[in-house]
Parts: structure tokens; C-alpha cells; sequence
């Protein structure tokens, strides 16, 4: 049994906050190099992606569920 509600808009912007870590570990790491301008249109358009995501999940489930909000 789930312990809370799945929430899509924070997975989204979970996988895109983990690749833009990634991006910045490999850097350090010497593996390749990650300009500046890579990760700001990044994390931007992941938590635009995720907000539209929550903004959809919201309304399809509605505003208050079956434990009241």
C-alpha cells in the first residue's frame, strides 16, 4: 500500500535536476565540458515541464480527493 500520493510534476522535475547533476559531475570529473548555457535552459524547462505536469495531474484527479485535500 503507498504511504502518500504519486506526484508526477516532482518526478519530472526530480529526472531533471538529476541530469543536470550529472552534467555537472561529469565536468568535474574531466569526462566533458558543460558550459554554463547548458544547465540553466535545463533546470528551466524541467521546472516549466513539471509544473505543467502537476497543473495536468491537478486537473484530471481535481481539487480535492478521496482524502478531503
Amino acid at each position: 500500500m503507498l504511504r502518500h500520493e504519486f506526484q508526477p510534476g516532482k518526478l519530472v522535475a526530480g529526472l531533471f535536476l538529476t541530469a543536470a547533476g550529472a552534467a555537472y559531475a561529469g565536468d568535474a570529473r574531466g569526462l566533458w565540458d558543460t558550459p554554463w548555457f547548458v544547465i540553466v535552459p535545463l533546470v528551466v524547462a524541467g521546472l516549466c515541464l513539471a509544473g505543467v505536469t502537476a497543473a495536468l495531474t491537478r486537473g484530471i484527479r481535481g481539487r480535492g480527493g478521496a482524502e478531503g485535500g
